[in-house]
């Protein structure tokens, strides 16, 4: 059978049209996934960009400095009422479990009251013990560990008077700080100090071994970074002791940068002032010889009276017509003020404390407060410690000597191993240091 082929015949006009729509359906085609990929690339873009702002903030933690946290209590069967007026009905708005707001109350303002307040914050040196104790029947805690909540205002109720760190905390949220993620805080018992080696002290060093737990903690919830701390007052010998009593490696491991915020490394003449006549700290109506007691009780005040290897011992911070006292003289001065239970402990807990100041070769930056008129000589004209003395004024922030303040340039002049940098503000006081513009601009940009 023979073979034969079909020929079809093509109009080459529909052969042309269908080839553009074949090349229309392709170009199409490429531009949607073009166009895929680059909004792809762009949400990638985005993410990245916004997920390397917030890796770029390593986790920081706030830590106050004295009165600079609120404090709760609660009375048990044990407490013993120094008045009437300070009976366990007192204060009248408790928590369902009897917990109060001990620090800061604005009771505190009237006097009877405030000798309430005053038992109920004072502390007992137990010798037999070697350590500070509450007052019987008085349980004392700090609210919130971990978090800023107790540091940004010692009373919620009282915002417009009593903010410590808000305006800090806020600067930091402003940049990208986020509370329980990068933002910490370490609010502790300001009441309670630290010791020597050799010495017990439970309070002091629960917080401590609380502070390491959080810088851990802190720094792998975030990927393993270290840890900046910045700390205010006093709150900055704590975070000294914590890096000198941990070994290098775990300095090195866990801690960006320490920024100390007007930190007494020597001690202030304000403490002597304290110590000799009360100190109500600016609170109108306080009788400050009603709170004296009480702040001689506290073992972090004994820690803040002014360093003898700090101060020029031949500089006298206190007169008297019987006699001066320099920084080299505290157990005299102690016994004369009427307070010579403070002696045994401020020899044997303090002195070997504060006797060297070591590097712990960590950054530190030191933000400071200066020319501001503060406490530098106290001329008890009559010797009467119960009056307030004429003040000569000099350098500091208001409350701190700026020999004090400046202390680590003269202690680590020779430390090889350690980067310290000194930042000075003018103007700027003790406090006013965490809400001055000028200031919180300066911890920022740290």
């Amino acid at each position: 059978m023979p073979s034969f082929r079909m020929r079809v015949q093509t109009n080459p006009i529909y052969e042309l049209k269908a080839l553009c729509i074949l090349m229309k359906e392709r170009d199409l085609n490429i531009v949607v996934a073009t166009v895929t990929v680059l909004l792809v690339m762009l949400s990638l873009l985005c993410t990245t960009s916004g997920s390397t702002t917030i890796s770029n903030l390593h986790p920081l933690i706030l830590i106050p400095g004295n009165g600079g946290n609120q404090l709760e209590a609660r009375l048990t069967d044990q407490y013993k009422p120094s008045s009437f007026v300070c009976n366990t009905w007192y204060p009248l708005f408790k928590n369902k479990k009897g917990w109060f707001r001990l620090w800061f109350d604005s009771s505190v303002l009237l006097a009877p009251f405030t000798q309430c307040f005053a038992h109920r914050m004072t502390l007992h040196y137990h010798p037999q013990l070697d350590d500070y104790y509450n007052t019987p029947g008085v349980l004392t805690r700090v609210p919130r560990f971990g978090s800023t909540y107790s540091l940004r205002y010692l009373n919620p109720r009282l915002k417009h008077i009593t903010e410590y760190m808000a305006s800090l905390v806020d600067s930091l949220e402003q940049v990208g700080y986020i509370e329980g993620e990068t933002l910490f805080g370490a609010p502790y018992d300001f009441r309670y100090g630290l010791a020597a080696p050799g010495h017990p002290s439970q309070v002091g060093s629960k917080f401590l071994n609380d502070l390491k737990n959080l810088v851990e903690e802190a720094s792998i919830s975030n990927g393993g970074k270290p840890v900046i701390l910045i700390s205010h007052s006093l709150g900055g010998l704590f975070v000294l002791q914590l890096l000198n009593r941990n070994p290098s490696s775990w300095r090195k491991k866990f801690i960006k940068h320490f920024i100390a915020l007007s930190a007494p490394w020597g001690g202030a003449v304000d403490e002597m002032f304290t110590f000799a006549s009360g100190n109500a700290l600016g609170v109108p109506l306080v009788d400050p010889l009603l709170v004296r007691d009480e702040q001689r009780s506290s073992e972090s005040n004994l820690w803040l009276l002014p360093n003898p290897n700090v101060f020029d011992p031949k500089n006298p911070l206190v007169i008297t017509p019987n006699r001066s006292y320099s920084a080299h003289d505290m157990v005299d001065f102690l016994k004369d003020i009427g307070f010579p239970e403070g002696v045994y402990p401020y020899e044997t807990r303090i002195l070997p404390l504060i006797e060297k100041i070591e590097a712990p070769e960590v950054p530190v930056t030191c933000i400071i407060g200066t020319g501001v008129r503060t406490m530098e000589n106290l001329f008890y004209r009559d010797g009467d410690f119960d009056q307030r003395p004429e003040i000569n004024y000099g350098d500091g922030d208001g409350t701190v000597n700026l020999v004090s303040l400046l202390a680590l340039q003269s202690q680590w002049k020779d430390e090889k191993n350690q980067y310290l940098k000194v930042v000075k503000i003018d103007g700027v006081s003790h406090t006013s240091i965490l809400k001055d513009e000028v200031a919180l601009d300066e911890i920022i940009g740290q």
